[in-house]
C-alpha cells in the first residue's frame, strides 16, 4: 500500500484501511532499521498520531516542527519518500532527520532538543506577518519536554499573540527514562490527576486538550480534528500518550536499547564509555567527592553502574544541557569532584556556561566528551567536529584527546587530583591498543615513532588521527621513507618544549575542523614563535559534515590516508 500512497489520497481512505497501513508503516521502519540502523522505538511509538496528522492537516502547506526528529520515520514515508527509505542514514540517502534540502514537507532542521515550540512561533509570526493561512505544528516528546528553552518559548506565547498547535507525545522515555518534575506531573497514573497538575500551562495562552490514546487511531483523527477547530480561536496543547517502541514487544520492553540501534551484523567493539563507567566506579569507591552528571543519556554514556552503586552522587537532570553545567560548577565550588558525561554535539549547548560558570571560576569539573569528531550515520546536528574549537579559546581549560582506550583510563585516573578544568574527548568506539604509554603530564605529548634522521613530523591527535597517521607510516616505510609520529594528546596546552625543538615539516591530523582546531593552535605558535617550519593541517573543511560512514566522510570531507600519504612522500622526496 505504501508505494501507492501520497498525503493527497490518504484522505481517501477509510478507517480500516488506515489502520492497515498503520502496520505497514511499522513493518517498514522495522525492517529498514534492522538493515541501516536508526532511531526504532521512537519511530514504532509515532504511527498513529503520524498518521493522522497527515489526515487531518495539508502538508506541505501546514508547516510541522518535529522536535529532535527521532520519531519522523514515518512522516518521510507518507511523504513520497518511500521508494528511497531503505537508504535511510546512508551517505548521499534520506537523513534520520528532517531536512529542508530534502523534501519540501521538511519544514525545519532539528536532531537536538527543544527547539520545536520556538520554531512553530517564528513559522506562525511569518504566517501572520505575510497574511498567509496554515496550520503550524511542533510535535515533542516529554524527554524535550524538560528543557528550559521550552519555557522560553512557552513564555512568548501570548507576547507573540500567534496560533500553534503543540502535540506533546508522552511516552515516559527521551534516551534513557525521562526525569525530573515535569516528568512527575506527565506519568501520574491517575489521569483526571495528570490534566490538573498539567492544565496550569494554559496560563500561558493554551487550551489543554487532556491526554488521549496517541496509539488509537480512531481517537487521535478524532482529537486532531478536534485541535483543528480550536486552533481557530488560539494555541492548543494535545497531550498524547504513547508506547515507545509500539508493535515489537522486545522494543516495547526494551526502549532504551532500541532507541538507536546499530544494523544487523554491525562487529562489536570496545566503547570509551564502558571505559568511562568503570573507572568512575573505581575512582568513586575511595573518593567520596566524585560525583557524575548526565543530561538523559545515562545507559549510553555507560553510566548505568555509577548509577546503581552511588546513587547519592548520581545526578540525571534530564535534557538540560546549560543547568547541568552550572550544577557541576557549583557543586566543584563546594568541594565535589564533578565528572560531566555528554554527547560532544550537546555539549555545544552549554558553551555560555563552559566559560562564564566553569572556566571563569577556574573549578575542577571534568567533561567527559563522548562521540567526539565524526559520527557518522546521524548526520550533520550530530557530528561532534567542533568541541576543539569552542573549547580552545576558553582559558583555564586543559583538553585531552587519548590515543586508545587505555590511555583514556589513565587520564582519567589522572584527572582525579588536577585542580582545573579539563575536557577529555573522545569517539564512541576504541579500536587499538598503542602498547606504549608515557606518563601523564599536564601539555606533555609523546613518540609513537622517532626515525634517527627525518624532516618531516606527524603530530596527530586523538585515536583516529593516530590511526591514520600509522598507517601512512607503515605505507612510506614500505616505499624506503619515514618520518616521526607525534601523540598530541594535549591539544590545550600545547607541548611548547616538544613543538619549540622541530625542524623541517610538520604535519597535523585530527578529527575536528580546522578552524579554532589543534592544527590552528599548532599554526599560531609556529608563526608566533617563529619556528621556521611548513606546516601542513589535515582537517575537515568549513562545512557542515552529512551522513555516511566514518571512513567515507574523512576521506570526503579533507582527512584521508591517500592523500596525507601523497603529500608526506612528496615532501620527503622533494629535492632529492
Amino acid at each position: 500500500m505504501l508505494e501507492r500512497i501520497h498525503c493527497e489520497n490518504i484522505k481517501e481512505y477509510s478507517r480500516n484501511q488506515l489502520n492497515v497501513l498503520c502496520d505497514e508503516l511499522r513493518n517498514v521502519i522495522y525492517s529498514t532499521v534492522m538493515q541501516c540502523g536508526g532511531h526504532l522505538a521512537s519511530n514504532l511509538g509515532a504511527v498513529e498520531s503520524t498518521l493522522a496528522l497527515f489526515y487531518t492537516f495539508d502538508f506541505p502547506k501546514d508547516k510541522i516542527v518535529f522536535d529532535v526528529g527521532h520519531q519522523c520515520y514515518a512522516y518521510k514515508l507518507l511523504s513520497g519518500r518511500y521508494e528511497r527509505f531503505g537508504t535511510l542514514r546512508q551517505k548521499d540517502g534520506i537523513s534520520g532527520f528532517p531536512k529542508r534540502n530534502e523534501s519540501e514537507y521538511d519544514s525545519y532542521d532539528t536532531g537536538h532538543a527543544g527547539t520545536s515550540v520556538s520554531a512553530a512561533l517564528g513559522f506562525a509570526k511569518a504566517r501572520d506577518l505575510l497574511g498567509e493561512d496554515h496550520a503550524v505544528i511542533a510535535y515533542i516528546g516529554d524527554g524535550s519536554f524538560n528543557n528550559g528553552l521550552i519555557y522560553e518559548a512557552l513564555n512568548s506565547l501570548k507576547i507573540l499573540g500567534t496560533k500553534i498547535l503543540i502535540v506533546l507525545n508522552d511516552n515516559g522515555m527521551s534516551i534513557s527514562p525521562t526525569v525530573g518534575g515535569m516528568h512527575d506531573i506527565l506519568s501520574n497514573t491517575e489521569n483526571a490527576k495528570r490534566v490538573e497538575s498539567i492544565r496550569p500551562l494554559e496560563q500561558f495562552g493554551l487550551q489543554y486538550m487532556g491526554v488521549r490514546n496517541g496509539n488509537d487511531l480512531e481517537e487521535m483523527l478524532d482529537s486532531f480534528a478536534e485541535a483543528k477547530e480550536k486552533l481557530k480561536e488560539g494555541s492548543v496543547l494535545l497531550h498524547i500518550a504513547t508506547k515507545k517502541g509500539k508493535g515489537y514487544a522486545f522494543s516495547e520492553e526494551h526502549p532504551t536499547n532500541t532507541h538507536g540501534v546499530p544494523p544487523v551484523g554491525t562487529p562489536a567493539q570496545k566503547e570509551y564509555s564502558t571505559v568511562l563507567g568503570e573507572t568512575l566506579c573505581r575512582l568513586a569507591s575511595k573518593n567520596g567527592k566524585i560525583s557524575v552528571v548526565s543530561a538523559a543519556m545515562t545507559e549510553a554514556l555507560g553510566l548505568s553502574d555509577f548509577f546503581e552503586k552511588y546513587p547519592e552522587r548520581a545526578f540525571d537532570v534530564g535534557i538540560c544541557e546549560e543547568h547541568a553545567s552550572v550544577l557541576c560548577a557549583s557543586m566543584a565550588a563546594g568541594g565535589l569532584k564533578p565528572y560531566y558525561a555528554i554527547y560532544s554535539t550537546f555539549l555545544q549547548r552549554a558553551f555560555d556556561e563552559i566559560i562564564h560558570d566553569v572556566c571563569s571560576m577556574d573549578l575542577p569539573v571534568t567533561f567527559c566528551i563522548d562521540r567526539a569528531g565524526i559520527s557518522g550515520a546521524d548526520g550533520e546536528t550530530h557530528q561532534g567536529v567542533f568541541d576543539l574549537s569552542y573549547l580552545s579559546l576558553s582559558p583555564n581549560l586543559a583538553i585531552f584527546s587519548p590515543k586508545d582506550t587505555e590511555e583514556f583510563q589513565r587520564a582519567l585516573l589522572w584527572s582525579e587530583t588536577y585542580p582545573h578544568p579539563l575536557a577529555i574527548r573522545y569517539p564512541r568506539a576504541g579500536k587499538v591498543v598503542f602498547g606504549k604509554s608515557e606518563p601523564i603530564e599536564l601539555g606533555k605529548w609523546e613518540y609513537l615513532e622517532k626515525a634517527k634522521k627525518t624532516k618531516l613530523t606527524v603530530l596527530a591527535t586523538g585515536e583516529r588521527s593516530l590511526l591514520i597517521a600509522m598507517k601512512v607510516l607503515q605505507a612510506v616505510q614500505e616505499q624506503g621513507l619515514t618520518f616521526d609520529v607525534v601523540n598530541a594528546r594535549f591539544v590545550k596546552p600545547l607541548d611548547e618544549e616538544l613543538l619549540g625543538g622541530l625542524k623541517g615539516r610538520i604535519v597535523t591530523i585530527e578529527d575536528n575542523v580546522l578552524q579554532g582546531g589543534f592544527g590552528s593552535a599548532v599554526n599560531t605558535y609556529a608563526i608566533e614563535h617563529g619556528l621556521g617550519v611548513t606546516v601542513k593541517n589535515f582537517a575537515y573543511r568549513d562545512e557542515f559534515i552529512v551522513q555516511g560512514s566514518v571512513a567515507e566522510l574523512q576521506k570526503e570531507y579533507g582527512v584521508s590516508c591517500e592523500e596525507i600519504e601523497k603529500y608526506i612522500v612528496a615532501a620527503l622526496t622533494v629535492n632529492e
